[in-house]
C-alpha cells in the first residue's frame, strides 16, 4: 500500500507527545506519511528530534518539533494549546510519552513513584484534557499504553504497571463522556517492542520471548500503523477500546 499516496489523514493536525525517538518517531513519520501536519515533543535531545522533522521533511511530509516536558503540567497544557494556536486546531492526539521502571517493590521511592504517575498518568491527563477543549466531531485521542495493565508474567513491574491499568481505566470512561461528541477515545497496549528501551537483543528479552506466540519482538513500525488506523476516518467506530499490538503477549 502506498500510504503516501494515498494520504487518508490529508488536512488533520496531529499531536504527538514523546515523537522523537522509538515508537514515537515511528508514529509520527507515519502519521506524516498519511499526510497529517505533526507536531511532537521531545524532552532532551533536539538532534534526534530535528532528525525526525528532516527525514520526514525529505519524505515530503510535515513537521514541527516542540520542546515539552509532558511530567510538568503547564507544559504538557501548553503543548496541546501551543498547537492550537499555531495551527489552528487539533484533530489526533497521540499520548505516547511515558516511563518505565523494573524494581522489587520494596525498592521503588516515593520519588520514583512520583516520576512515573507525573508522565505516564498526569502528563497524559493534562494533555488529553487540554484537547477536549479544542476537539470538534471526528477527534481521534489515542493513547500509548501497555500490556502490562493486564499481564505481567515476571517480577519488578508492580509500579509501571499501575501506571499503565490507569491508562486503560480512564479510556473507557473517557470514551463514555465524549462519544456524543463524535471524539473517539482508545488504547494501544504495545508488547515486547523492540527500541532502545526494551532492545531485543537484552537479557530481559530473552525471557520476554518466552512469553510472546510469535516468538519475536515487535518493531515500532507495527505499532505506529495502528495507531495511523485509529488516527483515520475508517476507525470512526471503535472507541473506548483497549488494543493488544502485543504479538500474542497476552494471549
Amino acid at each position: 500500500m502506498d500510504h503516501g499516496q494515498l494520504r487518508p489523514l490529508k488536512g488533520k493536525i496531529a499531536l504527538v507527545t514523546g515523537g522523537s525517538r522509538g515508537i514515537g518517531a515511528a508514529i509520527t513519520t507515519r502519521l506524516a506519511a498519511d499526510g497529517a501536519q505533526v507536531i511532537f515533543t521531545y524532552r532532551a535531545s533536539s538532534r534526534q528530534a530535528e532528525a525526525v522533522v528532516h527525514a520526514i521533511e525529505s519524505a515530503g511530509g510535515k513537521a514541527t518539533a516542540l520542546k515539552a516536558d509532558i511530567a510538568d503540567p503547564e507544559s504538557a497544557r501548553s503543548a496541546v494549546s501551543g498547537t492550537v494556536r499555531s495551527f489552528g486546531k487539533v484533530d489526533i492526539l497521540v499520548n505516547n510519552a511515558g516511563v518505565a521502571m523494573v524494581a522489587p517493590i520494596a525498592a521503588v521511592s516515593l520519588s520514583d513513584f512520583e516520576r512515573l504517575i507525573a508522565v505516564n498518568v498526569r502528563g497524559l491527563f493534562v494533555s488529553t484534557q487540554e484537547a477536549t477543549l479544542h476537539m470538534h466531531r471526528g477527534g481521534r485521542i489515542i493513547h500509548i499504553g501497555s500490556c502490562n495493565s493486564s499481564h505481567v508474567p515476571y517480577a519488578g513491574g508492580a509500579l509501571y504497571a499501575l501506571t499503565k491499568g490507569a491508562i486503560a481505566s480512564f479510556t473507557k470512561a473517557l470514551a463514555r463522556e465524549l462519544g456524543p461528541r463524535g471524539i473517539t477515545v482508545n488504547n494501544v497496549q504495545p508488547g515486547p517492542i523492540d527500541t532502545d528501551m526494551n532492545p531485543a537483543d537484552s537479557e530481559f528479552a530473552k525471557t520476554a520471548r518466552k512469553h510472546i506466540a510469535l516468538q519475536r519482538y515487535g518493531h515500532a513500525e507495527e505499532i505506529a500503523s495502528l495507531v495511523a488506523y485509529l488516527a483515520s476516518d475508517e476507525a470512526a467506530f471503535i472507541t473506548g477500546a483497549n488494543l493488544a499490538a502485543d504479538g500474542g503477549y497476552t494471549a
